[in-house]
């Protein structure tokens, strides 16, 4: 079958290289994709910002499967539209989006059915919400309501960078009309993972858990990103702990979403916080997290198309899903010079073809006029390495990443080391 994959990022070049595997695809089109997804596949001359003119292809080129793989697409009803066209399509409706596209919706949600998250108030004034953080004090969470790519969270350990936070968002709209709600919520102390599971509306099935690194430098330090680098498994979410999740917090939301009168069809992740208290939810999001997403489908052993197939068809089946036992795998993420803020694009990438060991994913890439491969964004490419344990991962991506260079390239080093005391190796 014909699939076309709705995104550009380092998530979508990651499913295109799964999906490319499978015996039940046998044409890969990308909108608008990048200069890896152009290997796999085709990279359609649609505009990828028109999902009327999307449809269209899909419905001229008789493609078979649409997986949208970037939230703004999904908060924006794109998956309303397809079904409305009677076109398949992978991902949650417009309504169901709004656990990823509204914080304080997925509040709301989370508090009706006794899913555990952290306290919160929701604020559409900025003096309000300044008087009280005033009166609760720091550390405290300042989160944009609506979509930010990322970034709309600050966490405040002073109280001059909590009400900064509040007029940056609210004031000067850095986040658009995305931060004109704010939710200022409780700070949770722990380890926070990422769990991501397939739903076909009525069941989900967890994927492996993930650790991911937010901010920009070493030791967690600087601002948030859309995440640095990944690792997967990680052996901080136990067998004890992924029950607890599972029955406390997944199936709930996928039965509370039933409820609700917009079933969840697509991938659903859930970031988490080990408290002392037990898991709580931080975040929802609505769609494969990018870099999470770099980690997990290469140590899925199943055929992604035929899971993207049970799940918009309703007859997800559990057992169907195997992972490949005692590999870990180590995503590093290479960024422009100045990211999250300013950063220079059109900078040619060397080294790509030397790598013969790990996995490269591209995010902001693209073919300059010359047929060259250059950056064109602020996460630029993902180097992915699968290893018998956490310390050969690490090594492995890093040694790889090592072979890459282009003018301002940046990232972090120490991705994966939480995970290396913990197991001792």
């Amino acid at each position: 079958m014909k699939v076309l994959i709705i995104g550009n990022g380092g998530r979508e070049h990651a499913i295109a290289w799964k999906l490319n595997q499978s015996p039940l695809v046998s044409k890969i089109y990308c909108c608008p994709g990048n200069a890896g997804t152009a290997q796999i596949g085709e990279n359609i001359r649609v505009d990828c910002n028109v999902i009327e003119d999307i449809a269209d292809f899909v419905e001229q080129n008789k493609v078979e499967l649409t997986i949208v793989g970037a939230e703004a697409y999904l908060a924006q009803g794109a998956v309303d539209y397809f079904q409305m066209r009677g076109l398949n399509v992978y991902g949650p409706t417009q309504a169901a989006a709004g656990l990823e596209s509204s914080k304080s919706w997925a509040k709301e949600f989370m508090f009706k059915y006794h899913i555990p998250t952290a306290h919160s108030q929701t604020f559409s004034h900025p003096e309000a919400a300044k008087d009280y953080i005033r009166q609760t004090g720091v550390p405290i969470v300042i989160k944009a309501d609506g979509l930010a790519a990322g970034k709309g969270v600050v966490v405040a350990f002073e109280l001059e960078t909590a009400l900064k936070a509040i007029d940056d968002c609210m004031v000067a709209q850095i986040y658009g009309e995305a931060g004109t709600t704010v939710i200022v919520e409780e700070y949770l102390e722990g380890e926070e993972v990422s769990l991501l599971a397939f739903s076909d509306g009525y069941l989900a099935v967890p994927m492996l858990p993930v650790q991911d690194h937010k901010r920009i430098g070493d030791g967690d330090t600087g601002p948030n990103t859309g995440g640095m680098g990944t690792y997967a498994p990680t052996t901080a979410f136990t067998a004890a702990i992924k029950e607890k999740v599972v029955n406390e917090i997944l199936i709930p939301t996928i039965q509370g979403m039933k409820n609700e009168g917009t079933p969840f069809v697509g991938t659903l992740f859930i970031g988490l916080m080990l408290t002392s208290d037990g898991p709580k939810v931080v975040e929802y999001n609505v769609r494969f997290g990018d870099p999470e997403t770099q980690v997990v489908l290469p140590l899925l052993e199943s055929d992604l198309a035929q899971i993207f197939i049970d799940c918009v068809s309703g007859k997800l089946n559990p057992d169907s899903i195997k992972w490949k036992m005692g590999k870990t795998a180590v995503c590093v993420v290479a960024a422009s010079g100045g990211y999250p803020g300013k950063y220079q694009t059109g900078e040619p990438i060397d080294g790509l073809e030397e790598i013969r060991n790990s996995l490269v994913f591209h995010a902001g890439t693209k073919f300059n006029f010359n047929g060259d491969i250059v950056t064109a964004g602020g996460r630029v490419l993902n180097v992915v390495h699968l290893g018998n344990n956490i310390g050969a991962a690490i090594d492995g991506a890093y040694r790889d990443l090592a072979l890459l260079s282009f003018e301002g390239m940046y990232y972090r080093k120490d991705i994966g080391r939480r995970e290396l005391l913990r197991s001792g190796v």
